[in-house]
């Protein structure tokens, strides 16, 4: 009890170097680090089990079901959210996704021989590290825009998001690593994981102890009049509306560009740890591009270009990869446009679209960002899956692999244009919060 008391004390001491923006910032590229990492150990297992029991053609059904899934949560998770303590939220997370980690580890470990149960397992674990993907993300930017200004946003974001693109070339090259030369098989990957949301735990409780995560206090009478307005929020607010439309067309063009990649690695590699350690690795090599982009270009196009511009990276090239696929359709090009999609979206366009929401008042921000990354992402996924069912299986006429570019294509002009329109709302805000 002394100890514990003692060490209070240094911390209550220690808050104000603690809380320096360039501190909180290396802290908070830790926390990235370790959410990134955890969740690079469960994808590729994930991918890798639902294509050893289910098959690439089951994919959009498997989205169909996260959305589902999320639907039904999305609003127990908002009324927690209101109710509870942000900071008590994501630790009850941290340990509630440990938990289920050690029982679909056993479960998937012990389904070898029952099919229907191997089916299942995979089925339910892929919907798994989906929700934990983007509940553990949002919460984390969703915290670190509450305890930033906008200015400060264009100083560190580009930093703290290196955090997450090194948790992605660590989680990736640590899941290689153990299958490799630990000789651990695909189920034991699950524990590694496990381990690591108790360091989550453990870190995100030190920084809100030491204050790390106390929001920026509200310096206008204004801000606050929409909380509480949820979803709501996203029709009657056109700058939070035009937020969503960007974010969501995304997120449309992405099942579409994973349904290429997956495909091709599903034909290339029939051995269940085999394939494992190769999406490992290969999101282990997306993410160190993710790095250099975000080190080498992300800082240079927001300071000289500006945010809207480091918006409309990712759909051009995005465009351009998917184009290139089409035109050869070889495991090479179903990569560079998978890097292109996911690499972009956790590095430079990552940065920039979090930066679009610091104007935006902490308790709308929370709540619209909540719907967004859970519900409209799964929404807009559903789209896409329905989209590829539509086009693969559906039709009389099945449309070509290579032929779904051009639907990512038009989609990439569409998310073009949201983003010009986004332009005066952005910079408006902006200098309405910051007069000259």
């Amino acid at each position: 009890m002394v100890f514990l008391k003692q060490c209070m004390l240094y911390a209550e001491k220690a808050k104000p170097f603690l809380c320096r923006p360039m501190v909180r910032s290396c802290f908070l590229f830790a926390d990235f680090f370790l959410i990134i990492t955890t969740l690079y150990l469960l994808k590729p297992t994930s991918r890798s089990f639902f294509l050893e029991n289910l098959g690439a053609s089951m994919l959009p059904y498997v989205w169909i079901g996260t959305a589902l899934t999320m639907g039904t949560f999305i609003g127990y998770y908002n009324r927690l959210i209101v109710r509870h303590s942000r900071l008590n939220v994501v630790l009850g997370s941290c340990l509630f996704f440990a938990v289920l980690l050690i029982c679909f580890s056993a479960t998937l470990a012990g389904a070898v021989g029952i099919h229907s149960l191997k089916v299942a397992s995979a089925a339910a674990y892929y919907i798994f590290v989906d929700i934990v993907g983007v509940i553990l993300v949002e919460q984390f930017w969703s915290l670190s825009n509450a305890v930033h200004t906008e200015e400060e946003g264009r100083h560190y974001y580009g930093f703290i998001g290196t955090g997450g693109l090194v948790g992605g070339v660590t989680g990736g090259g640590i899941s290689a690593l153990l299958l490799k030369r630990a000789h651990l098989d695909s189920a034991d990957i699950l524990l590694v994981a496990a381990g690591f949301l108790m360091l989550i735990f453990t870190l995100t409780l030190f920084l809100g102890w030491v204050g790390v995560y106390d929001e920026v206090k509200s310096k206008d009478g204004a801000r606050g009049k929409e909380a509480g307005r949820g979803w709501r929020a996203l029709f009657k607010n056109r700058y939070i509306g035009l937020i969503a439309l960007l974010l969501l067309l995304a997120q449309l063009a992405s099942p579409l560009v994973d349904y290429q990649f997956l495909s091709i690695v599903e034909k290339a590699y029939t051995n269940l740890d085999q394939r494992t350690a190769f999406l490992s690795m290969f999101f282990s090599v997306m993410g160190g591009v993710a790095i250099a982009i975000n080190l080498a270009v992300t800082p240079l196009v927001h300071r000289y270009l500006g945010v809207i511009a480091g918006l409309l990276v990712q759909p051009l090239l995005m465009g351009v990869a998917s184009f290139a696929f089409f035109l050869q359709p070889v495991a090479l090009m179903g990569a560079i446009s998978k890097v292109s999609d996911r690499g972009l979206n956790y590095s430079i366009n990552r940065a920039s679209k979090e930066i679009l929401y610091v104007p935006v008042d902490p308790v709308l921000m929370y709540q619209a960002k909540a719907w967004i990354d859970m519900f409209g992402y799964r929404l807009f996924k559903v789209l896409g899956s329905m989209v590829i069912l539509l086009f693969t299986q559906w039709l009389p006429y099945k449309v070509p692999l290579p032929n779904l570019s051009f639907l990512i294509m038009g989609i990439c002009g569409i998310w073009i244009a949201v983003i010009w329109a986004i332009r005066p709302e952005y910079y408006a805000l902006v200098n309405s919060r910051h007069p000259k």
